[in-house]
């Protein structure tokens, strides 16, 4: 089966549709984003493959996958073909890091290779969905600092919810974002990356 990537710009427009407000980023070329990776000095943050339902139910545990909310047989399909789009353009990234949670180790495990599990990753959980401050000073630092790195990228999987509060921009399962840090610190996202 051809993969189907759906790629994007960062131009940003507003389409109100169905009463929601949708941040709509018009077409990249494939290219585009190859040329992005290759040079480097960015992140390729993922929102974790296809997982049914919302949230982790209330006694979830980290050391017990059985207890969270998992891939399906759809999400590690989905999670083997974003590897398979690197694999395909001979891009690998330096390093591959996954929140804690089950759902996105697996996929980064199934599109990469076991990944560093980094705590600044994780979910956030609780009464309110926010990321907390320290995580993002921490996740902001990491980004800066790899934003220096020219001619090579990382690759970070993650939350919603993470990517929400780190770009100000919703994500899809299984949707990547290529992140790279302005001087000021601010976030850029350069470019979108969803394979269906």
């Amino acid at each position: 089966m051809p993969l189907s990537p759906m790629l994007h710009r960062p131009t940003r427009r507003t389409l109100l549709a169905a009463g929601l407000g949708m941040e709509v980023l018009p077409a990249w070329a494939d290219g585009d984003v190859q040329a992005l990776l290759r040079a480097g000095g960015v992140v390729m943050a993922f929102r974790h493959a296809t997982a049914p339902g919302t949230f982790d139910p209330p006694q979830f545990r980290l050391d017990d996958c059985g207890t969270q909310r998992n891939l399906s047989e759809a999400g590690r399909s989905q999670a083997r073909r974003m590897g398979d789009w690197f694999t395909q353009r001979q891009l690998q990234p330096a390093q591959v890091k996954s929140s804690p949670w089950c759902r996105c180790i697996d996929t980064a495990a199934l599109a990469f290779s076991p990944p560093q599990v980094w705590n600044a990753l994780g979910s956030p959980h609780g009464a309110v969905e926010t990321t907390s401050a320290n995580h993002l000073r921490e996740l902001r630092g990491a980004l800066q600092m790899a934003s220096q790195r020219t001619g090579q990228f990382e690759v970070w999987v993650t939350h919603m919810f993470v990517l929400q509060d780190l770009a100000q921009t919703n994500t899809q399962s299984g949707e990547g974002l290529v992140l790279q840090a302005q001087a000021s610190g601010a976030v850029r996202v350069l470019a979108r990356l969803q394979i269906a």
